[in-house]
């Protein structure tokens, strides 16, 4: 039952911030989403396999959560500031919305009935990897969100608020990339900082 309350409760701060910020309407009312394929809502499933990226088990619209809804990154990737790794959201904060949204069409619902479907059952969404450092680098998120701030994530993972489907938009292991943005922020590049 508690958990239930603390879901129903991050849903209901969800649309709250969404009502509050003007994005209490559709996508359909809204108009097109910043999309470099079709406008956001028009994009289904089967148009996944031939989007950039890795066809993942749940077709997660990042360009809806996060461009037309405005979700920041760290509601759902919470541990990004507090940790080395990202995390991939948990079932919780996944079902925080959906136990109230239900999706605008039939495609949307039937992504959402996968999510709600894996969390009821007790099993986690096999998500396929888009960004993976090599494992001699230590690259710690935390660090990188307090200095870069807001944009953060952006910067090495490109406008995700664009895309249907995540795609790597940076060659994350070429050590030049690092490098490069090392040089432009004037901050240690000493071999010790980035690799163990």
């Amino acid at each position: 039952m508690r958990k239930l309350a603390l879901l129903g409760a991050g849903s209901l701060l969800v649309a709250l911030a969404a009502i509050a910020a003007g994005q209490g309407t559709s996508a359909a009312q809204q108009g097109p989403a910043n999309t470099d394929t079709l406008p956001a809502w028009k994009l289904s499933v089967r148009d996944s396999a031939a989007l950039k990226g890795p066809r993942q088990p749940v077709f997660f619209r990042h360009d809806i959560h996060v461009g037309v809804n405005k979700t920041p990154c760290q509601y759902c990737h919470y541990s990004v500031a507090e940790s080395s790794e990202p995390g991939i959201p948990s079932m919780t904060t996944c079902m925080g919305c959906h136990l109230i949204v239900g999706g605008s069409d039939s495609s949307h619902q039937v992504e959402i009935k996968k999510v709600r479907e894996a969390y009821n059952n007790s099993q986690p969404i096999e998500w396929v990897r888009v960004h993976t450092l090599a494992r001699h680098v230590h690259f710690p998120h935390m660090r990188h969100i307090k200095v870069l701030g807001a944009n953060a994530c952006q910067t090495c993972h490109g406008d995700v608020g664009r895309m249907p489907q995540v795609y790597q938009v940076n060659n994350i292991n070429n050590m030049g990339f690092c490098i490069t943005c090392h040089n432009q922020r004037q901050v240690n590049r000493d071999c010790t900082v980035c690799h163990f």
